[in-house]
């Protein structure tokens, strides 16, 4: 959030991994076609924010940013807790959390701590 104006937004910013701009809205518009000009209004409204330095621009781009948006974080998890996550989370039907889980899986010692008698 501290850095969101340091950078161009642009759709590799976003989480598109199982995206299909393809998709017709109901009236006939492609998804693609509404995605990329909003992408092109909260440019604006960074650019805008660089140029004024007024904060209702950049309180207006946090408000309007999508779930989407990639971010980092930074977290600290054991091997308990990323057990649970794993058990919780395997069956998942969003796509990430599957990615996620197949990351676990090629952590050290994840069969020993983390997936055994779960996978059965």
């Amino acid at each position: 959030m501290h850095k969101l104006a340091s950078t161009p937004i642009t759709k590799d910013r976003f989480e598109v991994s199982d995206y299909d701009p393809t998709l017709r809205m109901i009236d006939d518009i492609d998804l693609g076609v509404r995605i990329d000009c909003f992408i092109d209004d909260l440019e604006q409204l960074r650019q805008r924010y660089l140029a004024t330095k007024d904060k209702k621009y950049w309180k207006e781009l946090i408000r309007w940013l999508p779930n989407g948006w990639l971010q980092t974080r930074t977290i600290t998890l054991n091997y308990e807790v990323l057990r649970n996550i794993y058990a919780q989370r395997q069956h998942h039907k969003l796509v990430e959390w599957h990615e996620f889980c197949d990351w676990l899986k090629t952590l050290p010692y994840a069969s020993d701590l983390i997936i055994y008698d779960i996978d059965k």
